[in-house]
C-alpha cells in the first residue's frame, strides 16, 4: 500500500502546504510523524509505503527536505529505508509491543499517582466526562469506534493532566505504535465493558485522592492490555513480516 495515495483522499491523512522557515525540516518531521501516527499500521498484515513525490506534493516543498524529515524518522526506528523498494512504515513485533505497553504501563502508574497529589477536583472531572456519553442506552460494545477513541484520549489525557513535559515525550513514541493495538483489540472478547469499569475504578480513586489505588489501578489496567496481546494477538503479526 503506497501512502499517500496519489488521486484519493485518506480520511487519516491531513497534510496542508508549509512554509520555509528556519526549523523547516523540524516541523516536516512532526508533520509526517504526527501523520504516521494517525495510521492505522495495525489494522492490515500489508506494509504501508511512504511515497516522497506524493508528500512532496501534499506539503508543497521539494523533496529533498522530505528526504531529510524521513531519514530522521529512520533514525527514530518509525520508517525503515529498503533498496530498490522505497521507504516503509515500520510495525513492531509482539515482543517489541507487549514491552512497550509494559513501559507505558509504568509510566501510566506514575501519571496516577502525580494527578492525585497535584490536580484539581475540577481536572480529574474532566476524565469522567470522557465517558459520561456512555450508558445503558449507548453501551461501548453498540459503539466501537466512539468508544475507541474515548479510551484513547483517557490515556493521553492522564500523561497530559500530570503537566510534566518528560512523561509526554516518553509516551508520545510508544502510543505511536500502541494506539493502533489498543484500535484493534477493544473490540475484541467484550473488553470494552472490562474496559470502561477499569476507567471509572481509576477515576473514582483518583477523585478520592486514594494515590496507592489509583496508581496500581492505571498500572494493572494497561497490563491487561499487554498479557491480551500475548494470548490473543491472532491477525495482528503474520508470521513472517518484512518492517519487522
Amino acid at each position: 500500500m503506497r501512502w499517500p495515495l496519489a488521486n484519493e483522499a485518506t480520511p487519516e491523512l491531513v497534510l496542508g502546504p508549509l512554509a520555509a522557515e528556519p526549523n523547516f525540516k523540524t516541523r516536516i518531521y512532526a508533520t509526517l510523524k504526527k501523520a504516521i501516527a494517525n495510521m492505522d499500521v495495525y489494522g492490515t498484515t500489508e506494509d504501508t509505503w511512504l511515497d516522497e513525490r506524493q508528500l512532496a506534493e501534499r506539503l508543497g516543498v521539494s523533496r529533498t527536505p522530505i528526504r531529510e524529515a524521513i531519514a530522521m524518522l529512520e533514525q527514530q526506528g518509525f520508517v525503515k529505508s529498503i533498496p530498490r523498494r522505497g521507504i516503509v512504515v515500520l510495525r513492531k513485533t509482539k515482543r517489541e509491543v507487549i514491552e512497550m505497553i509494559q513501559v507505558w504501563a509504568a509510566l501510566e502508574g506514575m501519571a496516577a499517582r502525580l494527578i492525585s497529589l497535584n490536580a484539581s477536583r475540577k481536572e480529574i472531572e474532566q476524565l469522567r466526562k470522557i465517558f459520561e456519553k456512555f450508558h445503558e442506552g449507548h453501551r461501548p460494545t453498540d459503539y466501537l469506534s466512539e468508544y475507541s477513541e474515548a479510551n484513547i484520549n483517557f490515556h493521553q489525557t492522564l500523561i497530559k493532566m500530570t503537566g510534566s513535559k518528560i512523561l509526554q515525550e516518553m509516551t508520545e513514541d510508544i502510543l505511536l505504535h500502541v494506539r493502533g493495538i489498543r484500535k484493534i483489540t477493544i473490540g475484541r472478547h467484550d473488553r470494552t465493558s472490562q474496559s470502561i469499569k477499569d476507567h471509572l475504578a481509576i477515576i473514582d480513586a483518583l477523585e478520592k485522592r486514594d494515590t496507592e489505588m489509583a496508581e496500581r489501578l492505571c498500572r494493572d489496567h494497561t497490563l491487561g492490555l499487554a498479557t491480551y496481546v500475548k494470548e490473543h494477538s491472532e491477525g495482528i503479526w503474520t508470521e513472517t513480516s518484512s518492517s519487522t
